[in-house]
């Protein structure tokens, strides 16, 4: 399953929100989403796990969320490469994916992406950020490796980006924000949230909004 036009366009333009609600000047800022990509990358081996001389346990929760974080970063590249053009970064971003790369040119070294485990995927990832590149192809292998869909990926980068537009608009850049609603973080009041609301709706962000915003207004003094 590949993801949809309308997903893809979402995500874009909910990333550009996110993003001018931080800065409204984003795109010129040129800020470095490759190094964001790096350090979110290696933060995914972490969470997987690496070092030979010990026994780990993969955190495949928190291996997923990287790859949420990732993506975020992922998009912003686009746009801000596209001189935030919404339209020009979907249409580039779909012909990328239209080719259904199987292996990845790096280095001078082609990378067969089905001869790659988990945690060099990572590697190459995080390579291929150093040197200023992404590859969607090397991203959608990750998902799958990590059990995830097209359609997991748009629910928890939605949930994730609508909450994060939340918290901007409730004081968390100020230090007002009351992130624990009732005992329980937000991110769990989230979850409960993407269970419930229509993650096909057109208006599926003012939903989910709408939904955060009623649990959050029963717990503000």
């Amino acid at each position: 399953m590949t993801i949809s036009d309308t997903q893809l366009l979402t995500m874009l333009e909910l990333q550009d929100g996110m993003n001018s609600k931080v800065n409204p000047d984003w795109v010129a800022a040129n800020n470095n989403w490759h190094r964001a990509i790096q350090v979110e990358g290696v933060e995914a081996i972490e969470h997987h796990g690496w070092k030979w001389w010990k026994k780990q346990e993969c955190d495949w929760a928190q291996l997923r969320m990287e790859l949420v974080d990732i993506w975020h970063f992922i998009l912003s590249a686009s746009i801000q490469r596209n001189l935030g053009d919404i339209a020009q970064a979907k249409a580039e971003m779909q012909a990328e994916l239209a080719l259904h790369h199987k292996s990845v040119q790096f280095d001078n070294q082609s990378y067969v992406l089905a001869q790659l485990s988990l945690l060099d995927k990572l590697d190459l990832l995080v390579g291929l950020a150093a040197a200023k590149r992404t590859s969607l192809a090397l991203f959608e292998s990750l998902l799958h490796d990590c059990d995830m869909e097209w359609n997991d990926l748009f629910k928890q980068y939605v949930g994730k980006n609508v909450l994060n537009v939340f918290r901007q608009d409730h004081g968390y850049k100020a230090g007002t924000y009351i992130k624990i609603w009732d005992g329980r973080e937000d991110n769990e009041h989230l979850v409960e949230v993407l269970e419930v609301v229509d993650l096909d709706s057109a208006n599926v962000r003012d939903e989910l909004y709408s939904s955060l915003k009623a649990r959050y207004l029963m717990i503000v003094p």
